[in-house]
């Protein structure tokens, strides 16, 4: 008899491919990013592409003021503190 138990993951999934990578490019993105394996740039990479797109939305958010919990004045003095 075998016990049915649910898979859950305890650990990050990564999976093996086949790419072809424009070698300059490489090059000039582990120079960007310090990196010195393709495993590692392409990690880096993609960690970069994410935190920049989360960056992204955050700026859209806060210019919108989409759930941002301070007054006008609040928000001025910010802006003429950023100016300075």
């Amino acid at each position: 008899m075998y016990l049915m138990l649910p898979t859950r993951y305890t650990t990050q999934m990564a999976r093996r491919t086949t790419i072809e990578v424009d070698e300059a490019l490489l090059a000039q993105a582990q120079q960007v990013l310090g990196t010195s394996g393709l495993k590692d740039t392409v990690d880096s990479a993609l960690v970069a592409v994410v935190r920049a797109e989360r960056r992204r939305r955050l700026a859209a958010r806060l210019r919108s003021g989409d759930g941002v919990d301070f007054g006008p004045e609040v928000a001025e003095q910010a802006r003429r503190w950023r100016q300075s």
